[in-house]
């Protein structure tokens, strides 16, 4: 695990698989409105690491992320600043964008105009896609609990896979019958799966 210097109220982290240096698929994960980068680790390090992948993640400057609350500005400023970091020092065989719950919303926004780098998106009950602009075709893996009393999934998670999928892009979309908002070690392996099946 390496804490990145990226500035003042700059927080991200890198954890690196164990063994030795190689070219690794890269994910970078956004946490929840209230959470944090070790938040983030907590609910997708271990299969990552399982998986030989490197795992990227940020805290936002505040509650949740900057285009959520409004706009991009700070928030991306640092994802810039870390995969820089991260990209001038380990090689990458690919590069994924995910996130739980405002994170998803994040990560699918990020990703859908950055499809360029990004080969794959992984949404954890989103609540929406809004990218600034659309480049590429990264695919898109979500997933959504019936139950989910924050972000009800009639009108986010299988609205924006639907959208998505309506759209042209190549859509996975998993419902959790009975599931609530949260991310299930199950959920975390089928979104490996589908992403590492190339």
């Amino acid at each position: 695990m390496h804490d990145l210097r990226l500035g003042p109220r700059a927080e991200a982290r890198l954890a690196v698989p164990p063994g030795p240096a190689r070219p690794r698929p890269l994910l970078v994960f956004f946490h929840g409105a209230g959470g944090s980068a070790a938040s983030a680790l907590d609910l997708v390090g271990d299969p990552a690491g399982a998986r030989g992948v490197l795992l990227l993640a940020t805290t936002s400057v505040a509650a949740t992320w900057d285009l959520v609350a409004g706009g991009l500005g700070r928030d991306v400023a640092v994802l810039d600043a870390a995969l820089e970091h991260v990209l001038a020092r380990h090689p990458v065989t690919g590069v994924a964008l995910g996130g739980f719950s405002d994170g998803a919303s994040y990560a699918l926004s990020l990703g859908l105009a950055n499809g360029d780098l990004v080969e794959h998106v992984l949404a954890f009950s989103p609540g929406f896609a809004l990218p600034p602009r659309r480049r590429g075709r990264p695919r898109v893996w979500v997933t959504h609990g019936t139950a989910d009393r924050v972000l009800p999934v009639a009108r986010c998670g299988r609205r924006v896979a639907a959208q998505l999928a309506d759209e042209g892009y190549d859509v996975a979309y998993e419902e959790v019958p009975g599931g609530g908002h949260e991310v299930t070690p199950a959920l975390v392996g089928a979104a490996f799966d589908a992403w590492l099946a190339g």
